[in-house]
Formats: structure tokens, sequence, C-alpha cells
């Protein structure tokens, strides 16, 4: 468990440092993102962004148990 967190600290740390570099990947504007804008309304639903980010912390998660 102290395993698990202290990664998931690191990741989060690491996130933060390139986030500069992170924004430009583009991500959250993805082909497969929904973004409905009206006047006065705007929704927004990140379905390829939650998926890629799900695929790689997975295989996160799955290197860090081995």
């Amino acid at each position: 468990m102290s395993r698990l967190l202290i990664m998931t600290g690191l990741a989060i740390v690491a996130a933060g440092v390139l986030w500069p570099w992170l924004m430009r990947l583009h991500l959250g504007r993805l082909p497969g993102d929904i973004v409905i804008q009206r006047p006065g309304f705007t929704f927004y639903m990140p379905i390829m962004t939650g998926i890629l980010l799900s695929v790689v912390l997975s295989l996160i998660m799955w290197l860090a148990r081995r």
C-alpha cells in the first residue's frame, strides 16, 4: 500500500512539473472528445482523453506491481 501511495504521489508531482509540455499534447482536445457550445451553455465530455489516461495509468500501475 505504501508503494502505491508513493508512486501515485510521484506521478502527480511529475505531472505538475511537466504541465507546460503536457498541454502541448492537446489532451482534452482529442478527436472523440465531445464539446457542445450554445449561448450560455457549454457541455464538455472528454471521452478519448479519459480512455487514453486510463490506458496510461493502467500501464503505470501494472509496471509498478512488477
